[in-house]
């Protein structure tokens, strides 16, 4: 049976939380290279995110979304797609642009407020969503687009549990469910939508279940078991290209997480949650669940596991000097990527910018 077609209810594992296949779950079909691709990148998204926080703090960049915790379900779901295919990011997928080949520099400058970190050429990714789930009725639109041209290419689309309390993500999932579009609708249920708990969205006792009343399948899978999530997204991403029988077909995945930072840098989480609670999602921590699956069957060692360390931390290091070596753009910049055209309450907008800037240095206008 596809996993797909199991209970909404009835999540989806194939690792425990200790690394072990559990009791009836198939591997993917991956090969060894992959899978220590994907122990590689899960551990560069963590050693990134460390260096994230680290600069913000430091006042090198700006307000910053941490993603530790939640790698397994960025990097595993990213590797299920073919080339061809798109992702519509919230404004948390650092890995799972990484994968898809956006550069962590330019990650970084995006974050730095360098407007061309976000410049996105010959990359089938759309722009960062910061607004919560407005980016869910794009994705829709991508797959309607891929229809109209006959094009088989499939959108996977990701957002958090907060933006299932949004107008956009019925609209979004209703016109996919209709109009059968091959989009891929991923959640990253981190339990908390900044200080609103999961069980303050919704009183449905799932997410994926909301799939029923759109027409569409929906699964829940173990965000932190990175098999169990390659596994459904892969799945999923066949039945919305290529289906057996019948029209391709959205689906649901909700991937149960936990972030296990601040929602964002200028959140303090100890104000809403306890430190028990973050310990006991830690037990269930992708990258080392993947590394013990991988130790037992004699893929990674600890000479590959420190060599593995070495290289993402260099690769870090390097894109940090990267996007710290350019120049940062004038504030006036700020005007210049909101429209096709400029607007004229913009331009002024823009004039009056300038106008302070000639009578007071950058300085005194922080202050």
């Amino acid at each position: 049976m596809s996993v797909l077609e199991r209970d909404p209810h009835d999540q989806v594992r194939v690792l425990d939380d200790d690394g072990r296949v559990v009791d009836g779950a198939t591997v993917p079909d991956l090969s060894e290279s992959a899978l220590v691709e994907m122990y590689r990148s899960m551990k560069l998204a963590r050693h990134f995110d460390k260096r994230a926080v680290s600069l913000q703090r430091q006042g090198r960049m700006g307000t910053y979304p941490p993603l530790s915790g939640q790698e397994g379900a960025q990097i595993a779901s990213a590797m299920a797609l073919a080339e061809q295919d798109w992702i519509v990011p919230s404004y948390r997928e650092h890995g799972a642009a990484y994968v898809r080949g956006l550069t962590l520099d330019q990650t970084l400058r995006y974050w730095m407020g360098d407007e061309r970190g976000n410049q996105l050429e010959e990359l089938n990714i759309l722009p960062v969503a910061v607004p919560i789930a407005s980016q869910v009725p794009h994705a829709t639109g991508l797959g309607m687009a891929a229809n109209y041209r006959g094009a088989d290419d499939v959108t996977l689309c990701y957002f958090g549990d907060g933006a299932t309390s949004e107008g956009d993500f019925h609209e979004g999932l209703n016109f996919a469910g209709v109009f059968d579009t091959p989009t891929v609708f991923f959640c990253n249920n981190n339990q908390w939508a900044i200080s609103v708990p999961r069980e303050r969205q919704t009183r449905s006792e799932t997410i994926a279940q909301k799939a029923v009343a759109y027409g569409m399948e929906g699964v829940q899978v173990d965000g932190m078991d990175p098999l169990a999530v390659y596994q459904v997204t892969q799945e999923a991403v066949e039945k919305a290209r290529d289906p057996e029988e019948g029209e391709r077909r959205p689906t649901l995945i909700e991937a149960v997480q936990y972030r296990f930072g601040a929602h964002t840098t200028a959140d303090d989480p100890s104000v809403y949650r306890d430190e028990e609670e973050v310990e006991r999602w830690k037990a269930k921590d992708p990258i080392p669940r993947l590394e013990a699956f991988l130790r037992e069957r004699g893929t990674l060692d600890d000479d590959r596991v420190a060599e593995i360390t070495d290289e993402v931390e260099t690769e870090v290091a390097e894109a940090i000097e990267t996007a710290e070596g350019f120049e940062r753009p004038s504030p006036e910049s700020i005007f210049e990527n909101v429209y096709a055209e400029m607007p004229k309450r913009l331009e002024e907008q823009q004039a009056y910018l300038r106008r302070l800037r000639e009578t007071h240095d950058d300085e005194e206008l922080l202050e």
